[in-house]
């Protein structure tokens, strides 16, 4: 599912929304890269995506692999 795209403006599902597929088991992951800039304002982003991804940085811990920030939705 991408929430925001590549440069943040693609649809993205509303933070409820997504809390609630995380809450189903239906997202089981977040691939957090770019995250400093990810949405919101100065970076054309959405401001729903921007949300999405502060609530996956304060709800669930980081992981980097292979220099890729990725977080486990599923614990």
């Amino acid at each position: 599912m991408a929430v925001g795209g590549f440069n943040g403006t693609d649809p993205a599902p509303t933070l409820a929304r997504f809390k609630q597929y995380v809450a189903q088991k239906r997202v089981h992951s977040f691939i957090g890269t770019g995250m400093g800039g990810f949405g919101g304002a100065g970076s054309g982003g959405s401001d729903e995506a921007a949300r999405i991804a502060a609530w996956v940085r304060d709800a669930f811990t980081a992981t980097t692999v292979g220099g890729v920030t990725v977080f486990d939705l599923t614990s």
